[in-house]
This record gives structure tokens, sequence and C-alpha cells, in this order.
């Protein structure tokens, strides 16, 4: 059996004060508790994680399975981006009070609004599960034989675990399957709005500033979370009552100077850390250019019929954030990669790779590895460009290829017989009606005119004006009936006939090949993953994000993005006003705003030189899934919020250079300055712990 005791690998590490990694909040002792104060944080790993007593990943939530909060008050007061909460903000938004545009801020209990479907999951322990779920796991089983052991192996560890009736679980791979962890989690249902700023505040910049620095973006948004009578989770019901957190975070006014200790808490989503140069030169030169030409077409049309009409403006707000926020991290991604010359470095590293296994004598086990992924690269990049470029026309970008995507897996569920049929058509009514609350046939037909022609020869923008699928009405009636009925209709439609060669062409084809290939690349990479290990275990490893709790820390630092440019890591409310244009889609400012400013009324919010900060930069290694993240100063007190990284640094999801891999976190002297002055809901600034652990 091949399990590797990586805290022993750790513990051999020289500390130092080292920065980038998403760290398991449980294995936090050692060498990382001491980095941590050699950065100079005061806090233990028992401060970070306890079981028994309360800590700070107590006061952590995964906000609807994507962002990251923080519970700020002992009555459940719960902080995460603007752009998490978008959509719940956009969907009590309509032209009558449209809070996307003036805000929300609830004066009272009765005021805050509940939010179907939202939820937030806290986690309660963590434990180590790998020897259970790799016994009997040996080098000879083929990847399917190792699959099946595993999945009976985890049988016996959810047999065996112990937690209590209201609580959740998860089991998570880490270091590519070479390791298992368990998470017992508490999933808050009842989740209320209680306020949002203004988008010309929470999405001050919008595209132009997203991912780049310096930034002036207020992105906040603020929930609570709602428990029974005994403190436990349940579904909403007006007799639940705010919940009180086992921890909360106390907020400092004294906030952050360049060199200050910062820690991020978070569930940061997906990274590859560990690719070979091969599979990160694809990435940059092949994959990404294709699907940014798709999604730059798309955004080209939302945006100009966005700009032009306040309806659309509100109906796509959330989708276009969606669209533009990818789109220009991998035109940032790109960036970093040349100017760090990172597949350079990486070819290096894996000449030392090499070097060690022939010091080693390890050729014949793990030589193979390299030229493996040479040819396997080789081999998956046509099918990897198809299969990505089909995702961001049927899924991502266009709502009639979205909608025939789903009638197609709809017509194939008949395959499994008419119980199943008839599930996937209750499940696909919601969806058409999900994708017609916020639709416009013209816009999206002038996506399809945009982005097919990236896809394939045949683009018909005629089944536009034939198709029942552009109305809900017509739409849905086209699934009255048995299957047979439904099927009939569904053939006949127009957009139907057009796009279901395309979506079986993809099931058929692009996506069996796509997986038969990528399967193999992942069994050759957790290979990979055991030798570097193996072979060279002083170098530093941390697991890849995987959506599960992290930590992170750095520090507060600028960095030079080119010759002769250097960005200071703070900005200040003088710079909104700089960038203000008035009535403009990115770059207007509130009234209310510039007459705080004009007359200096901070109150006890502004920095020592009585300006008040807006934003500052870090060197935590941060993702998606980081959204909303709590920055954490040296004792445990909040003084930021994560929400973005420099457009530079995008590419710290396959490769983390200090030098300009830099996070982007909101002052928390800014959210509390325009909670307090801008919308004067000092009832909430009451109810947290505001503190000056400087002084």
């Amino acid at each position: 059996m091949r399990i590797f005791k990586f805290l022993m690998l750790f513990i051999a590490f020289q500390v130092s004060a080292q920065q980038g990694g998403m760290w398991i909040p449980s294995l936090l002792e050692g060498m990382n508790e001491a980095e941590m104060q050699s950065l100079g944080s005061k806090l233990t790993a028992q401060d970070i994680y306890d079981v028994n007593n309360s800590s700070l990943k107590d006061a952590i939530g995964h906000f609807n399975g994507g962002c990251t909060s923080e519970v700020i008050s002992p009555k459940g007061l719960l902080l995460t981006n603007h752009h998490c909460g978008f959509g719940q903000i956009q969907s009590h938004s309509s032209l009558e009070n449209d809070y996307l545009k003036g805000g929300f801020w609830a004066m009272n209990l009765e005021e805050e609004l509940p939010n179907e479907g939202l939820y937030v999951e806290f986690i309660v322990r963590i434990e180590d599960v790998t020897s259970a779920m790799l016994e009997g796991v040996t080098d000879n089983l083929t990847p399917k034989e190792r699959q099946s052991k595993i999945d009976i192996n985890r049988n016996k560890v959810v047999k065996n675990l112990k937690k209590e009736a209201w609580q959740g679980f998860k089991i998570k791979p880490f270091y590519k399957g070479n390791q298992y962890y368990l998470f017992v989690t508490e999933r808050f249902d009842d989740i209320r709005l209680v306020g949002a700023p203004p988008s010309s505040i929470g999405k001050f910049g919008s595209d132009t500033d997203n991912w780049v620095w310096p930034r002036h973006t207020g992105d906040f948004s603020i929930f609570r979370i709602y428990a029974d009578k005994n403190n436990r989770p349940a579904s909403y019901s007006e007799d639940n009552i705010p919940y009180t957190p086992k921890h909360f975070l106390p907020v400092s006014l004294d906030g952050i100077e360049e060199g200050d200790f910062t820690m991020v808490f978070g569930f940061p989503g997906r990274t590859n850390e560990y690719l070979p140069a091969v599979a990160m030169e694809q990435i940059t030169k092949k994959l990404n250019p294709s699907n940014i030409a798709i999604r730059e077409a798309a955004l080209e049309v939302i945006d100009a019929n966005m700009k032009a009409d306040d309806q659309i403006r509100i109906q796509y707000a959330s989708k276009q954030a969606r669209i533009a926020n990818s789109w220009k991290k991998w035109i940032g991604e790109n960036l970093g990669i040349e100017k760090s010359d990172a597949v350079a470095i990486k070819q290096q590293f894996e000449s030392e790779f090499t070097k060690a296994l022939k010091a080693q004598d390890k050729e014949q086990k793990y030589g193979n590895i390299l030229p493996d992924f040479e040819q396997k690269y080789a081999t998956f990049e046509a099918i990897n460009i198809k299969r990505n470029n089909f995702v961001e026309v049927f899924i991502r970008t266009n709502e009639l290829m979205l909608m025939t995507f789903r009638l197609v897996q709809l017509e194939k569920s008949l395959d499994k017989g008419e119980e199943a049929f008839e599930k996937t058509k209750k499940s696909l009514i919601n969806q058409l009606k999900s994708i017609h609350k916020n639709y416009n046939a013209t816009v999206d037909k002038g996506v399809f005119e945009a982005v097919m022609p990236l896809y394939a020869d045949n683009t018909d923008a005629s089944i536009y004006n034939k198709t029942a699928l552009t109305n809900l009405d017509t739409a849905l009636k086209l699934l009255e009936g048995d299957s047979k009925q439904v099927l009939k209709k569904l053939n006949k439609d127009a957009a139907y006939k057009y796009a279901k060669p395309m979506v079986l062409e993809f099931y058929e084809n692009i996506e069996p090949e796509f997986q038969r290939i990528n399967n193999e690349i992942n069994t050759l990479q957790t290979t990979y993953m055991t030798a570097l290990m193996e072979v060279m275990p002083e170098e530093r490893y941390f697991p890849d994000a995987n959506s599960t709790l992290r930590v992170t820390y750095g520090k507060v630092n600028g960095y030079a993005p080119r010759d002769a440019i250097y960005y200071n890591p703070v900005t200040y409310l003088d710079g909104v006003i700089e960038k203000y244009v008035p009535g403009d889609y990115e770059f207007d400012v509130p009234e209310k705003l510039r007459e705080l400013y004009n007359s200096k009324d901070y109150g006890q919010y502004a920095d020592k030189n009585g300006k008040i900060p807006i934003c500052f930069l870090g060197t935590n290694h941060t993702t998606g899934g980081n959204s909303g993240s709590p920055a954490i100063d040296a004792e445990g007190n909040l003084v930021g919020l994560n929400f973005d990284r420099v457009w530079e640094g995008t590419m710290s999801d396959i490769y983390y250079d200090p030098e300009i891999c830099r996070n982007i976190m909101v002052d928390l002297r800014y959210v509390l300055f325009i909670i307090d002055k801008y919308a004067g809901a000092k009832h909430l600034i009451d109810e947290m712990t505001l503190v000056h652990p400087k002084k």
C-alpha cells in the first residue's frame, strides 16, 4: 500500500517566512504555525482550528457552495462579497425597487429578506481517513479497480461515521488521491439579505477594473443566519431566530500597513499547481485563447444591450458578470505565465526531477511519466479545445442553445425508462422557468450570431423566429403529454432540430474521447504527485484547492507589474473621486458618497492620515471560492474582505509567483464607513465588536 506521511515531510522543511500555499487548518501545528509567526502572526494553530473549543474556523462559512463568508456578530450577521450575493440582490430587484442600482438596507429584523435555496455551511471537524480509504489499494490495481476499492472503503467509513442527526459530511481526496479527509458539516438554509450597497459602490469599476489594480470597489454584502429555537439548522420559518455562533470575528478599526501579517481563511475552489509544463503551455497558448474569443464575442453583444436598456441591465447583470469574470481572468493568466516565465521554470523543475530519478536509480519506476505527459497532451489538444468550446457556446454564453442541450438530455433520459423521462422533464420545467425569468430573445439572438460561427460552420439565426423555446408559455407546451408526444413536438422545433446533431456529437464522440484521455492524464498525474513527494521530499507541497476549508497567509505588499512601475498596496476614497464619470455604467459615484468625501465626514473610520482606505493588496494565495473570505490580522481580528486578484497574478491557479501574485481585499473600515455614514445603518455597527489592537 502506498500512503505517504505528508506531515513527516512538512516537519522536515526548514522554517522560513515563505508565502504561497493553501493549507488544511487542522494540520497547522509545526511548520505552518512557526512560519505564520515568523511573518508576524500572534495566533496559535489552536486559535485557528479547535474541535473542543470555539476557534476562528467556527466563524467561516461556505456561502452557497461557491463563495466564502464570515460571521461578524453574536446575532449571526454574515459578511460576504457583493458579487457573491449578487444573485440574491438581483432576485429581489425590480424597476420599482432596484436594489442593484440603489442598494438595500434592512433597518430591523422584520425587513430582512429571505432567499430560497441560499445556504451557508460550517465545518464542525476534519478527520484524516487516508488509511481507511486506501485499505487494500495497491500499485498493481488498474484505475477502475482502484476506484472500485476506494468506493467500497468509503461506504465503510460512512457506516462508522459518528455525527449528529442534523449534520452532514464530505470525503475529499487530496494530493491527487494520495490522501483523504472527512469533513463533518452543519448547513443553515435560512439566510436573509440584510444590506447591500448600490452597484456603483459594490461593483465600482465593473469590467474595466475587474482583476486589476489599483482597485476602488466596495465589494461587500451582508446577510444573517437564522436557526430554530435550539440554535440548529432549519428551513425558512417566521419562527426562526438569529443564529448564535460558536465564534464571530471582531473588527479592527486600526486597519493595516504595508508589511502587516494577513491570513485569508476560506473555501478556495480549484487549483492545479502540479501540472507538467506541457499542460501549462497547452492551457495558455491553445485553450485559453479559443475560450477568450467566444466570451469576448458574447460580451460585446450583452454589454451594448445593457447600456441601452435598464430592464435588460437588470435581467443580464448577473449573467454578464459571470461571463466577463472568467474571460478577463484567462487573459490575465496568460499575461502572468508569460511575465514570470513559468513554463521555462516548470521545465527546469522537471529537469531536476529527471536528474533525481537517475541519482536515486528510480528511472525504471518513474522515468516514463514526463514522456507520457508529452504524448497524452499532444493527443488531448484537439478534443480538449473542441469540448471546451462546446461548453462555452452551448452552456455558458447562449441560452437558446442551453435549452436545446437540456432538451436533448431529456430525450436521452428515455433510454432509462419512462420514470426517468418524467423525472428529467420535471427538473427541466424548473430550469426553463429559471432561464426565462431573465431572458431576452433579441439579446440572445445577438449572442448566437456572435458565438456560433466560432464553433460551427452552419449558423442559422432564423431559428429564433421559428422556435417555441424563446417564449416560456410555448416552451412549456412542448413538454405537455407523454414521452412520445413530447419527443414528436421537440423534433419538429426549429431550434431543437438545428442543435440536436451537435449535441449528439458532443455526447457520442467529443465527451467520451475527452473523458478517456482526461482519465489517463489524471491517473498519470496521481503517479506524478506520488513520485514528486517520494523523489524530491525537500520541496514544498501543499494540496490543490478542492472547495474545502483552507488557510493561506502572507503580508500586505505592493508589487511591480512592469519595468519602472510599482503599485502601492493601499487605495483610498480619493481614487474613487478621481475615477468618477457622471452617469457612467462603471464609474458613476452616488451623490451621498461625494458629499461625504467633500465634507470629510469620515467618523471613526479614517486612517491615521485622515483618509478612508478602500482596498489593499496581500501575498495570500487565493483563487475562486475565496471570494468573501475574511482577511484576518495577527491577533485574529477582521481587517479585510477578499474579493479578487491582480490581473498578472491570476495564473496562481497553476503557478504561484510571490513577486507578482497578489490578492485584493476591501478594507473593513470602508465597509463600516458605508454601512454607517452612507447607509445610516448604525444598528448593524452596534451589533459588531470593534477593536483597536494596535493601540
